[in-house]
């Protein structure tokens, strides 16, 4: 059992994580359900840790989904199932989502070797991301002003 998490753990590449990072409210967070399955926790044992030390996880690193946006992820993504279907497993509450130092935080707080190894290649996928949307935000940029440009120059011509 234990060389089937060290397998997991060796074969988890940032783009895997990458896959579970959503934005949200303008932060990029991970679902509670993904995160306990990462650092190999159930959903409401990873959740009662992060209550049972909630000055910890001040809103900016945690907070609960509204009802929503629970919809538009289920809906955008096909993913968070809330009611029975085949014997899936349900959700009875809305989830959590944690941000990059909400992950950090929760490394500290769960305190096994699983979720400290992981949590570092959850925090490299986060700062992939970070680049990437810095470097699409500039590209867009760029798109916008060689469309503002061809607008004068339309502009001009008539």
């Amino acid at each position: 059992m234990e060389e089937n998490k060290a397998i997991i753990q060796n074969e988890l590449s940032n783009e895997d994580i990458k896959s579970l990072i959503y934005t949200i409210r303008g932060k990029q967070v991970m679902l509670d359900s993904d995160v306990a399955r990462l650092f190999e926790y159930a959903t409401k044992d990873l959740n009662r840790n992060v209550k049972n030390n909630v000055e910890r996880f001040p809103e900016d690193f945690c907070f609960q989904l509204t009802e929503s946006e629970f919809q538009n992820l289920r809906f955008q993504f096909g993913t968070l199932n809330k009611k029975v279907n085949n014997g899936e497993v349900t959700r009875k509450y809305l989830p959590y989502v944690f941000t990059e130092q909400g992950i950090s935080m929760l490394s500290g707080v769960l305190k096994n070797e699983i979720a400290i190894k992981v949590s570092v290649n959850i925090m490299r996928a986060f700062v992939e991301m970070r680049k990437f949307l810095m470097i699409k935000g500039q590209v867009f940029e760029r798109l916008t002003n060689v469309e503002y440009k061809l607008l004068e120059h339309d502009k001009m011509k008539k």
